[in-house]
Order: C-alpha cells, then structure tokens, then sequence
C-alpha cells in the first residue's frame, strides 16, 4: 500500500535490508490490499485513488524491472515520500536515482489508456485475497505469514523481526531447496 505508514515502516526496517542480502534467493513479488469493486476503475484502495495510482506505479516497476533491487528501491523510493505520490516530479527522482526510466513506467501507466496497470493493480489485490492477507504490512515467506506490521508495531515474528532473522529463514529454505544440508 503505496500511502500506508505501516507498509513504508516495513519496507525501510525489514524488507529493503534483507532483499539486499538475499534477492537472488529469492521470487520477490509486491501484492496489494484493496477491495475490488465494479466502480472506482474497480479497485477501492485503502488511502484513496492516489494510493491505487502509487501501487500501479510500483507494480508497472516491478512488471517493466523485474530484478527486485531496481524496482523495490523505486518503490521503497516512492512510499518514503508517499504524501507526495503521484507527483511527476517524484515518480521521476525516484526513476533516476533507482535506474528505471520513467518513460518506461509512464507507458506501463497509460497503456490501453490506463487498462493495463489496473488489471495489475487488480490481480495484485485478488492474489492478495486468494492468501487471505488483509494486513498491511504482512511479510509471507514460502507461502505462509512470517511478519506483520501493524499499527506501527511487530506481530506474528516468532523467528525475529530483524533483517538478520529473515536473512537467515531465507538462507536456511534456500538451503533446504537446493538440497544442501549442514
């Protein structure tokens, strides 16, 4: 949730560190929370339509770049400054600092005139439901919860809320996957 305190929390002390140690361990993917609808373009988000503009744009990131390191910066980029998206000036700082062209994002953004970063941002929303999250900020590893961030506070990390901890889940799954045992 591109305008969500919590989700900004989130990405700056638990994600943005550990992604950086272990991306290509990793199928990093960003799901929004929402309510799909048969109005507002049919996705109501949480803090508003600039919100659903926020989150189209980090999806149309991830679509155009999919390497996490480009396209979790740049969102990671955008949500610490999220009273201001969708501000073109912040789109674009964001682009250039993190290596995305914004001429790329922008056509994601208005492609089929704004169809196809909604049908993004509506399968974002219903992959979201589908594994019944409904929290933001909720960080699921091997297709179970593994943190939450809620009103400002951890819950549900029996394993540690640090990125170390969840380096060292990764690491260990990614291990475990590879067939490597110690």
């Amino acid at each position: 949730m591109s305008k969500c305190p919590d989700a900004r929390d989130c990405l700056n002390k638990l994600v943005v560190p550990a992604m950086s140690d272990v991306s290509d361990k990793v199928d990093f993917r960003l799901s929004f929370i929402g309510q799909l609808t048969n109005e507002d373009d049919g996705v109501q988000c949480m803090h508003g339509q600039t919100e659903c503009l926020g989150n189209i744009l980090m999806l149309c990131a991830a679509s155009s770049y999919p390497d996490p390191k480009l396209h979790l910066g740049f969102s990671n980029c955008l949500i610490s400054d999220y009273e201001q998206i969708p501000r073109k000036e912040l789109v674009q700082d964001c682009a250039l600092e993190h290596g995305l062209d914004f001429d790329v994002l922008n056509e994601c953004m208005s492609k089929d005139t704004g169809a196809y970063g909604m049908h993004l941002l509506r399968e974002s929303v219903q992959h979201s439901a589908d594994v019944d999250v409904k929290t933001s900020c909720t960080v699921r590893l091997n297709d179970k919860v593994r943190c939450v961030y809620d009103g400002g506070e951890w819950k549900d990390c029996d394993d540690g809320s640090k990125p170390e901890d969840l380096v060292k889940d990764i690491e260990r799954l990614y291990d475990e996957a590879q067939g490597w045992t110690y």
